[in-house]
C-alpha cells in the first residue's frame, strides 16, 4: 500500500542550505523575503518520520506502553518509532509493533497522516493494528517497555496527564474527543 507523504505548513525551499546534520536532526536555512521587501534568515528543523500503532483486542482492549529510556522519566505513549531510510510507513509499523510489542497484526490501518509543527519537518502516521497474534519481541537496548491494555475512556483520561509523552497524538486525541464527527469515526475503527 502507498500513502502520500503529508504536506509541510511551511516547506522546506529547495534553495535551502543544510547548515547542522546530526544524528537525528538536520537543520536548514534560507533567506526569506518578508512583505516589506527585506530579507531575513529562516531556520527549520527536519528528522525522520514516525509511525505510531495503536492496536486493538479482540474484546476491543487498546494497547499502550509504559516506557522508560536513557536520561529520561517513564512515560506512556503509543507503540511506534522511527522510518528508517526509504522504509514504506506500513512496513515501519509493522516492524515497530513486532519490536515493541512483540505482535503481528492482520490489518493495519492508517487512522491519520500530518505534520505537527510548521518549522519541524516532521510527518507522523498513526495506525489501529487488528487481528493480533504474538511474535519476538526485539527491544531496542535503550528501550523498556511494558504494554498495558486499557479502555477508551482510560485512553482519554491518560493523554490528558503530563504522563502521556507522546504531545502530538494527545493534541490530535484532544482534538478528535472535541468533535463528535471525528469521535465517531475513531471509535468505528477501532470497534
Amino acid at each position: 500500500m502507498n500513502h502520500s507523504r503529508p504536506n509541510s505548513r511551511q516547506p522546506i525551499p529547495s534553495d535551502a542550505k543544510l547548515v547542522f546534520k546530526g544524528k537525528l536532526f538536520n537543520v536548514y536555512q534560507w533567506e526569506q523575503e518578508q512583505y516589506d521587501g527585506t530579507k531575513k534568515i529562516f531556520e527549520k528543523i527536519k528528522r525522520p518520520d514516525t509511525v505510531y500503532i495503536l492496536p486493538v483486542t479482540q474484546d476491543g482492549r487498546l494497547l499502550i506502553c509504559r516506557q522508560t529510556q536513557p536520561g529520561s522519566d517513564t512515560y506512556y505513549g503509543f507503540l511506534g518509532g522511527r522510518v528508517e531510510g526509504d522504509e514504506n510507513i506500513f512496513v515501519a509499523a509493522e516492524r515497530e509493533l513486532r519490536e515493541e510489542a512483540g505482535l503481528i497484526a492482520d490489518t493495519l490501518e492508517l487512522w491519520k497522516s500530518y505534520q505537527f509543527l510548521p518549522k519541524l519537518e516532521w510527518a507522523i502516521y498513526i495506525f489501529i493494528g487488528k487481528g493480533l497474534s504474538q511474535y519476538e519481541r526485539q527491544l531496542d537496548s535503550g528501550e523498556e517497555i511494558d504494554i498495558i491494555d486499557i479502555s477508551l475512556d482510560e485512553l482519554f483520561d491518560i493523554v490528558g496527564k503530563e504522563t502521556f509523552g507522546d504531545v502530538e497524538i494527545a493534541l490530535l486525541l484532544l482534538r478528535t474527543l472535541t468533535n463528535d464527527a471525528e469521535l465517531l469515526k475513531f471509535k468505528k475503527l477501532i470497534g
